[in-house]
């Protein structure tokens, strides 16, 4: 059976698609992983990918991405997939999802592949019942091909989930071990944002037993501020899985009162929340 904290890449035996029982998305979510080789351009510290390495995807094989699509896709709607692998509490098919072992617009066929799932829905009639959405760290955003594919998204009625975790230079670098600027990370978002829905996703955790400090969380709050007309709203989530970085064991989860005051917080600018601890 899958559980939130098994989120395998190879559980359904194929290449680029894969199931999860998603706490944010709040049922069975079908990953696309355009990065079977676990390679990204940042480099979380809580990330849960083994093996991680610093890169870009091979080259995509789009006919076997839509192939093993419809395939899976048909399984779970007229096969035996939920009562076989979905604990009866999470058997509601939600959504396709661009996620995976790394950065899923790092891939050159990215656009393709949103067009090439985009068709596979449509042949299945599911493109009214399954949100497409793409899970994106929004390092590419500035990509004409990255813009299309967006798009394109956003013309299906999808939506983005764009990560930001801290909200200063040096937050930054120390989560995802990145050179960004909140500034950058803003003209990012807008961009994205005129594209399609946009929510943010906000791992939010301890370090060396410390949470986030005054001056950081003043920083996101007053970030999140600033971008607050352009989105839906924010995911933010804890530790519920275990990072497999190399200093995993400097990483805890936030107290449940400390995570929910947090959460508190941004609600409290008229932003809604997600909040999964």
């Amino acid at each position: 059976m899958l559980t939130i904290v098994d989120h395998r890449r190879d559980s359904a035996g194929l290449r680029y698609v894969y199931p999860v029982v998603s706490r944010r998305a709040g049922g069975v979510s079908v990953g696309i992983n355009l990065n079977p080789n676990a390679a990204c351009n940042w480099a979380c510290r809580y990330c849960q990918v083994p093996n991680l390495q610093r890169g870009g995807p091979p080259a995509l094989d789009l006919p076997r991405l839509e192939s093993e699509l419809r395939g899976f896709l048909h399984d779970v709607v007229h096969g035996d997939f939920m009562a076989r692998c979905v604990p009866a509490e999470s058997r509601r098919l939600v959504d396709v999802a661009f996620s995976g072992d790394g950065e899923p617009t790092t891939a050159p066929e990215f656009a393709d592949a949103v067009v090439g799932v985009a068709s596979v829905l449509g042949d299945l009639g599911l493109v009214d019942s399954l949100r497409l959405r793409l899970i994106t760290n929004g390092s590419q955003v500035h990509r004409p091909a990255v813009r299309a594919g967006i798009a394109r998204i956003g013309e299906l009625e999808g939506e983005v989930w764009f990560k930001i975790d801290r909200a200063t230079t040096q937050g930054v670098l120390q989560v995802n071990r990145v050179r960004r600027t909140p500034a950058q990370m803003h003209a990012a978002l807008l961009d994205c944002a005129e594209l399609a829905p946009t929510w943010l996703q906000t791992c939010w955790f301890a370090m060396d037993g410390e949470a986030p400090d005054a001056d950081e969380e003043a920083a996101y709050l007053a970030w999140v501020r600033q971008a607050a007309a352009k989105i839906k709203g924010v995911h933010l989530y804890g530790l519920a899985r275990p990072s497999q970085q190399p200093d995993a064991a400097r990483l805890s989860p936030l107290s449940a009162a400390s995570f929910s005051a947090f959460a508190q917080k941004i609600a409290a600018l008229g932003i809604e929340v997600v909040a999964n601890p």
